[in-house]
């Protein structure tokens, strides 16, 4: 049944003119890659839902930076695995192809992904607590690990710094969503390695499917997504990826 599907998959990969790829923390997992929802999501009794927060952050922001801090060492010693070194091949040979991600660690564009839409931003860049600075950019890059120093803070102005990431309770970049609407007009569309359970993200699969795009979850278990798409895989990303033939 497996072969099948993979069949399958693979012939609508090969036929298709425009492939979208939305990737999740399952993609990553495999590289070692803390996830909010697995078992290594708790840190120091503290779950990431709460810290991932600007209300968390205004509270607490060493606590937040602490946590970031950790998660950028533990990010930085992590390698791209079989799953991200397959879809940077694809992106490279499938016409149309466009990879949102949901993940923050830049594992992706590690291994030179093409076209890649980060929905949530990256935990390698900083941005102004507060807001824009004129006489700052508005976001910088920061690869320094372990951080200089605990709460982050701008080089140029010294102001508080946060990770330029989306947190829960804020709300997708208008430019990152309209991207992400275009991609869903596309002949293919996977859903790999996520729950489907974090908005707007786990909302795209629906549009594209409404759009005519043959849609595929691939994931070791059942997710929300699962019934409602032409065709769901169980299994792991490092493993399915690799397996599917589009030459």
């Amino acid at each position: 049944m497996l072969n099948r599907a993979l069949e399958l998959l693979s012939a609508r990969l090969r036929a298709a003119r425009a492939v979208t790829v939305l990737s999740g923390a399952g993609v990553s997992a495999a590289s070692g890659v803390p996830t909010f929802r697995g078992p290594d999501g708790l840190w120091k009794t503290h779950r990431p839902e709460h810290l991932a927060t600007p209300q968390a952050f205004a509270r607490d922001p060493r606590l937040v930076w602490e946590w970031y801090d950790w998660r950028r060492q533990r990010i930085a010693a992590c390698s791209p695995n079989a799953a991200h070194l397959t879809l940077a091949e694809w992106s490279r040979r499938l016409p149309g192809f466009r990879l949102l991600t949901q993940n923050v660690d830049g594992l992706h564009e590690r291994v030179a992904t093409q076209n890649v839409v980060r929905l949530h931003g990256s935990i390698w860049e900083l941005r102004h607590a507060e807001g824009p600075r004129p006489t700052c950019p508005e976001a910088w890059r920061d690869e320094a690990v372990p951080l200089g120093g605990v709460p982050a803070r701008c080089p140029r102005c010294g102001a508080l710094a946060r990770p330029a990431v989306v947190w829960f309770g804020e709300s997708l970049d208008p430019e990152v969503l309209r991207a992400a609407d275009a991609a869903t007009a596309c002949d293919v569309f996977l859903v790999v390695g996520t729950s489907s359970v974090v908005y707007p993200a786990a909302g795209f699969t629906g549009v594209a499917r409404r759009r005519g795009a043959f849609t595929v979850e691939i994931n070791p278990d059942e997710t929300e997504a699962s019934a409602n798409v032409d065709l769901s895989i169980r299994g792991r990303s490092e493993d399915i990826l690799p397996a599917l033939s589009i030459s």
